[in-house]
Parts: C-alpha cells; structure tokens; sequence
C-alpha cells in the first residue's frame, strides 16, 4: 500500500500522463460505439441453439484484446515518463530532454507498438492465474499430494511469469527491448537484487483490478436494469445486456487504473536498478527508509524460511536412515 500511495501522489503530480489517460479512453469510447453496433446486430437477429452467445463471446475477446492494447499503451507512455522523471530527479529539472511526452508517445505508437500488442494477449491471464494458485496454496493445509499438484502449477506459472509480466512495459518504453527480453531482463533484475520478494507481496495490482472489476459490475447493473426497465425484456435478453455492459465498463474504467498501476511498476524497476533513485525524488526520505525497511524484512523472513526448510529435510533423512 506504501508503494500504491506514493505512485498515486506521482501520477497526480504529472498532469500531462493524466490528459493522456483521457485521450485515449475517449479512444475506448469511440470503439466501444463502433463496437456496440455489432452486438446490437447480434441481439437482433435472435439466433437459434446459442448462436448468438457464440457470437457474442468472440466480439468480447475482440474486445478484451482491444482493451488490453489500448491499457498497455498508456503503461509504456505512463512508464516512460515516471521513468524519466525519477532518472532527471523531477519533470522541471534541466536535464529533463524536451518534449519528452510527444517523443514517448511516437515511440509507443510506432516502435513498441508490435510488442505491445504480443504482451497484451498473456500479461493479464497469467497474472491472475498467478494470483489463484498463491490463494490456493494457502488453503490446501497439509495435503501433500495436493501441494505438490498445486508447486508443480505454480513453479510452470513462474516460469511463464519470467516471459509474460507488466513490468517488460517498463523496459519497453524505456530501452525500446522487444517483450519477452524485457519481461526476462525485468524479472532476472528483481531476482537478482531482491526486490522479488517485495514484488511477490504488492498488492497493489489485485486493489486496482478490484476498482477495476467494480466499475464494470455497476455499469453491467445499471444496464440490466434499464433494459428491464424500458423494454421488459426476456432474462436471456437482460443476461446478454448486462454482461455485455460489465465488458464494457471493465476495459474503460481500466484505462484510468492503469495510470496508477504504471507509476507502481515503474517505481520497482527504478528502486531495483538503483535506490538512489527514489531517494533523491521530491519525496521525504521516510518513504525510501520504509522500503529497504519492508525488502530487508521480506530477505530475512524468505531466509528464515529457506534455512527452515533445510533443517526439516536433514531431520528427514535422517530419519530414514
């Protein structure tokens, strides 16, 4: 949460990334409008045997992936920038290259645009499926033959979390490195410097994909129930609206999450790459010693546990023995 808070105070103190933000989500607008044409065709033509839902679920995976191109855009942009802003030690500062957000932007739209659009279609899916096997591993308790399912799971998701992560946005937008060499550079550099350990722990991603999935409940409510409403339709009806509507929500109320969510991860790479960094930014020097604070607790609590478990496998054997 120290990191979600001190990248909200970024992110609001860099109004230009925000105008960006706006533009491209009446980008989404635009496309959701083009976009509602073929699902309105699809009600209207009352398929048989579900053919409409087929219909429906293809022009949401259309969606999605648009969606998720259009977010990933505005990470690198947003990466870019905070990146530069704590290399420079602030966005007034002399060193600070001129234009510098036209110049992101070409490069993103141009340049990064083909990795962009590679690292949209597994980013999300794996994450979450990440996030599900972490909570499933905490509820199995003592069934080994259920915890080593669940580690061979969750060590085939690492290995995939090592080629697909949000963070290669970072090294996209700021060495122009194409996405599985970033996501690998990227993941090797937390490793390296401990910083996965604090990674493994944000939080701040699952808060955010939370705002994100209650903006699209709401707007998929309020659509069920207005075309309860207006038209007194079937439930088939109501169920297509509304889940058609939450889709809807979700992406455009995830275009302003990701703002947040690129100062977040950006934040990260800068503090991996060199602390000095985030010590030197316009914030107090609190904010710095709290986090070595919470990444040497985390180093220790994770050797605590290695040596831990290397103690309960010596007493093993010998016991065999």
């Amino acid at each position: 949460m120290l990191v979600l808070q001190k990248s909200v105070k970024m992110v609001g103190s860099l109004p230009e990334v925000i105008r960006v933000a706006y533009a491209f989500m009446l980008v989404v607008l635009l496309w959701m409008g083009l976009w509602s044409f073929g699902v309105a065709g699809v009600l209207a033509l009352n398929l048989p045997d579900g053919g409409g839902w087929w219909l429906l679920l293809v022009l949401a995976i259309s969606l999605f992936w648009t969606g998720a191109v259009i977010c990933d855009m505005v990470h690198v942009i947003v990466s870019g920038m905070v990146f530069l802003v704590l290399i420079h030690g602030g966005r007034e500062a002399a060193s600070m290259p001129a234009n510098s957000l036209m110049k992101v932007i070409r490069y993103t739209l141009t340049t990064s645009f083909g990795s962009i659009c590679y690292g949209s279609l597994f980013t999300a899916a794996i994450r979450t499926l990440r996030w599900e096997i972490r909570g499933l591993r905490s509820k199995i308790g003592k069934n080994e033959y259920l915890l080593c399912c669940v580690d061979l799971m969750f060590h085939l998701v690492e290995t995939l979390v090592r080629f697909f992560n949000k963070y290669a946005y970072v090294h996209i937008a700021v060495y122009g490195k194409g996405f599985n060499r970033s996501a690998r550079d990227a993941w090797e550099l937390f490793q390296s410097t401990g910083v996965e350990s604090l990674v493994a722990y944000d939080c701040s991603g699952a808060d955010l994909l939370m705002g994100t999935l209650l903006g699209g409940l709401i707007t998929g409510t309020c659509a069920a129930i207005w075309t309860h409403i207006k038209w007194e339709a079937k439930n088939e009806r109501i169920l297509m609206v509304g889940s058609t509507a939450m889709l809807m929500g979700m992406v455009l109320v995830g275009v302003a999450m990701v703002v947040v969510e690129s100062a977040v991860t950006s934040m990260y790479i800068c503090y991996a790459e060199d602390p000095l960094l985030i010590h030197r930014w316009e914030w107090d020097a609190e904010f710095f010693s709290q986090l070595s604070e919470a990444l040497h607790q985390r180093l220790r609590h994770r050797s605590a546990r290695g040596r831990e478990a290397l103690t309960q496998n010596r007493f093993d054997v010998n016991i065999q023995e």
